[in-house]
């Protein structure tokens, strides 16, 4: 789970023990990769696991899309290199967030993210290439139903993935729980 204020990832086992999986010991803001308390955070937002027990991480205030192997080490999947929010499909360092809040896997191990701040829902592949599933190519919001930049949200603050692999979205500012069809 995030422990947001605290810029933590923590484990609670079944008998309620918990323990910090990563982040600072101090509790000190930051976006440093690294294995356990040498890892930081900026206020990480959700968590969602992959097939393989990889937690993935909103760090939503460094703009970053963060992986956490289950040994606790982290790395940057996807996200400025200088925490810089934008909106800009790419791999790696190259694709920037602003704001990046739910996060959902789907099957086929791609990370599916609501970009809050920028009205989009975004696709991170395994190996870190961004791309734009839906949402204004401006950024503007709206609540327009849609294919690709056709459709519009307003502040996407979780994600989803259904059996049949769409991505159902929580559009926070517009009130609605929104389908976006996959192929």
């Amino acid at each position: 789970m995030t422990d947001s204020d605290n810029n933590k990832i923590r484990k609670i086992t079944p008998d309620g023990v918990v323990t910090t999986l990563a982040g600072s010991s101090t509790n000190t803001a930051g976006s440093a990769d690294g294995t356990g308390t040498e890892a930081s955070f900026n206020y990480p937002d959700s968590v969602a696991v992959d097939a393989t027990g990889n937690m993935i991480v909103t760090d939503a205030r460094n703009n970053k899309i963060r992986k956490i192997t289950p040994d606790g080490v982290v790395t940057t999947l996807a996200g400025s290199s200088t925490n810089t929010a934008g909106s800009a499909d790419g791999t790696g360092t190259a694709a920037s967030f602003s704001g990046p809040a739910g996060v959902a896997v789907d099957a086929g191990g791609n990370v599916i993210v609501a970009d809050f701040s920028n009205n989009k829902i975004r696709k991170v592949t395994p190996d870190g290439v961004v791309t734009t599933l839906a949402g204004s190519s401006t950024n503007t919001a709206g609540s327009a139903d849609g294919t690709g930049t056709a459709a519009s949200f307003r502040g996407p603050a979780g994600v989803a993935v259904d059996a049949g692999g769409n991505v159902i979205v929580a559009d926070y500012r517009s009130s609605k729980i929104r389908k976006i069809f996959m192929p």
